[in-house]
């Protein structure tokens, strides 16, 4: 089972990179998905997640209107379209899988996931 985290980098500020997490070793439709980031010297956060089909999605206050969740089920991917970037944003992105049968269906608590991806580093310059 893993997750592979694709499309960070450095990026200017208002930028819009998309992020890419693809999953393998697992019925991705059976899974929700979920992007969080951990910024140098700060805790893990919740940044969105999607249902299993992409009917429903939430997201933290700071990204909402700015970053969009979807998923394609038939390449096993979930993306995050980051725009309007801030320095702020600086972080590791994860992306994260939870078998749909276990909980709400967009969780946003860490703990509520099973399965992490490596993470990847979005640097946003000013």
């Amino acid at each position: 089972v893993q997750l592979q985290a694709s499309g960070g980098g450095v990026v200017q500020a208002g930028g819009s990179p998309r992020l890419s997490c693809t999953a393998s070793g697992i019925i991705f439709s059976n899974y929700a998905m979920g992007w969080f980031r951990q910024a140098p010297g700060k805790e893990r956060e919740f940044v969105a997640s999607i249902n299993w089909n992409g009917g429903s999605t939430d997201y933290e206050d700071s990204v909402k209107g700015r970053f969009s969740i979807s998923r394609d089920n038939a390449r096993n991917t979930v993306y995050l379209q980051m725009n309007s970037l801030k320095p702020e944003d600086t972080a590791v992105y994860y992306c994260a899988a939870v078998w749909r049968g276990k909980v709400s269906q967009t969780p946003r608590r860490s703990d509520d996931y099973d399965i992490w991806g490596q993470g990847t580093l979005v640097t946003v310059s000013s």
